[in-house]
């Protein structure tokens, strides 16, 4: 009984600590998810920055499995490429070392308890009430839960007598095996709760109690590196070559760390006592005093700091090489496909790692995407009227308008594929807990890709009116054709405003759409006059009638412009 109640307290401690992490986590990332892409996209082809950055993202949020999930996911986005990302990773396991300390330097040598509890109330009443900073309060909230949880863990580990360690000092005693055993605990440990930095918190929190000796636990952080790919490794499975590539990187720079580092274990020792004031008894074997554990904890924070400094060091000229290795080892797969094909847009929920706001991120580079279809799909139509006036004989403009409707139906059906997709993704991240601007950020991308696919309909029915020109006949004039041309480029340069801004448009930009709007519809008014004062002259009335239907499918396409304009704007507010 007395050994049931040992392992429910451990777990639930652990648990607490975890849940702690979460929530402090979640609460950063919901402050600062929307800034990840910009701090991530800081990285050129510095690998330098890329370490810094990898290490800022990981100190702040807490785990280094979150900011490798968080890398693959967004080399499958095509958000960074497979050489930034190697920087990001070298320094997401530098960052994940953060947490050793402050669980070395706070957990062990202040009362967590009067710092926690406070934390708690504090944080608590920061998130019920209604301000802008609610995601503050989580972080404050979740700080105190995670070293409330630390705490628990500490009194929840037994005391030992000298003969009682008998064991634990037999296995630490058999040299190079002892070590070796360590990392496959360690490896195992952190697999199984999926963050590296909670399972060094527990092989600190066991090093604290004497439970086993420091060179053991030392052993046991390097398995810990090995036990965090995991996650990349996941996150991967389905994904495109890139995102593949991306999570290896982290599986043989863990491992490849981790070999060397078991290979040169003594010596690596002897460095971590050079830098940390205070000598210890790596093998163990005594019972602890406060003071001599919490020396213990310093030096494995230091250990876990060492090792993956050097071995971003080791790495970092090679970069490129690891780049093509990685590459030789899993070949490129993905095709360009003939046609389209079905388009997926999975929202992964529940996991440790996920948070709506990185979704929102994955989400808005869809829509970019969705964007440049769209785009896509106008070009076609603006370079197709050019052929469409009496004067371009050398022109079979009956393949062409076959040729073109085929085309823009395929892509037609697959933008309806992306608005649902994202639109049911949006709709998941919405039943997570938001921030007040995420939820603006939303809604926002909600209407673009609305009035995104708006635009392929638009396209698609141009198309139409074309086909339909053919099969009647209904031929314009090269004055009536260069107007419409000019007109559909005046639209087309609109687009091409709206898709290089973005997110960064301003309110200068602002006002310049609303004239670019203005002078859309003066041109089509002016157009459409046009139209009409012909058909009084005469003119067949069929071909008029297509030309204004013609004119008023781009000045739509205008229109949409405009609204995902408003919606851009709408991210500052």
């Amino acid at each position: 009984m007395e050994y049931v109640k040992l392992l429910f307290g451990i777990a639930g401690s652990l648990g607490l600590f975890l849940y702690g992490m979460k929530v402090m986590g979640d609460g950063i990332q919901q402050a600062a998810g929307e800034r990840m892409q910009k701090i991530l996209s800081f990285m050129t082809g510095n690998r330098i920055t890329g370490i810094l950055t990898g290490f800022a993202v990981t100190a702040i949020i807490q785990s280094s499995s979150a900011t490798t999930v968080m890398v693959v996911s967004f080399v499958n986005a095509g958000l960074l490429t497979l050489t930034q990302s190697i920087g990001v990773i070298m320094g997401a396991n530098i960052g994940t070392t953060v947490t050793a300390w402050i669980v070395s330097l706070i957990g062990f040598s202040l009362q967590v308890s009067a710092l926690a509890i406070p934390s708690i109330g504090i944080g608590f009443i920061m998130t019920v009430v209604k301000w802008k900073r609610k995601a503050l309060g989580e972080v404050v909230l979740g700080f105190g839960l995670l070293f409330l949880g630390l705490d628990f863990l500490t009194k929840s580990m037994p005391n030992f007598t000298i003969d009682q360690l008998t064991v634990i000092k037999t296995v630490s005693d058999l040299g190079s095996i002892s070590i070796l055993l360590g990392v496959g605990i360690g490896m195992g440990i952190t697999l199984f709760i999926h963050s590296s930095s909670a399972s060094a918190a527990i092989m600190l929190t066991m090093a604290f109690q004497g439970l086993i000796s420091p060179q053991f636990s030392a052993a046991m952080i390097l398995g810990a590196n090995i036990g965090t790919t995991i996650d990349a490794a996941i996150a991967a499975i389905g994904t495109k070559t890139a995102a593949r590539r991306a999570a290896l990187v982290h599986v043989l720079f863990n491992v490849i760390g981790t070999v060397w580092a078991f290979s040169v274990f003594r010596w690596l020792l002897l460095v971590v006592d050079w830098v940390t004031p205070g000598q210890i008894n790596w093998q163990g074997g005594i019972i602890l005093t406060p003071s001599q554990g919490a020396l213990i904890t310093a030096h494995l924070a230091m250990f876990h700091t060492v090792f993956n400094i050097i071995n971003a060091a080791l790495f970092l000229p090679f970069v490129k090489q690891f780049a093509r290795l990685v590459s030789w080892f899993i070949k490129d797969t993905d095709k360009e496909p003939k046609t389209l094909g079905h388009y997926r847009l999975e929202y992964k929920s529940g996991t440790f790692q996920n948070t709506p706001e990185l979704s929102i991120i994955h989400a808005e580079k869809e829509i970019r995407d969705m964007a440049s279809l769209t785009s896509s799909m106008y070009a076609k139509i603006s370079e197709a009227l050019k052929a469409f006036h009496v004067d371009a004989k050398d022109v079979d403009t009956g393949k062409l308008v076959q040729d073109l409707t085929a085309e823009l139906s395929d892509k037609e059906r697959y933008a309806d594929e992306m608005r649902e997709e994202i639109t049911h993704f949006l709709i998941e991240c919405t039943r997570q807990q938001l921030s007040q601007h995420s939820e603006t950020r939303v809604a926002a991308l909600l209407r673009i890709t609305a009035s995104l696919e708006d635009m392929t309909d638009d396209c698609y029915g141009a198309s139409l009116l074309l086909e339909r020109s053919v099969k009647k006949n209904l031929i314009f004039k090269r004055k009536e054709t260069e107007a419409l041309t000019a007109y559909a480029f005046m639209v087309e340069e609109f687009l091409g405003i709206i898709q290089k801004d973005w997110t960064n448009i301003t309110e200068e930009q602002l006002q310049q759409t609303r004239e670019w709007e203005d002078k859309i519809n003066k041109t089509q008014e002016k157009l459409k006059k046009m139209g009409r004062k012909r058909i009084e002259a005469g003119e067949d009335i069929k071909t008029e009638l297509l030309f204004i239907d013609l004119v008023r499918r781009i000045e739509k396409v205008g229109d949409d412009c405009y609204n995902i304009s408003e919606a851009l704007g709408g991210f500052k507010n």
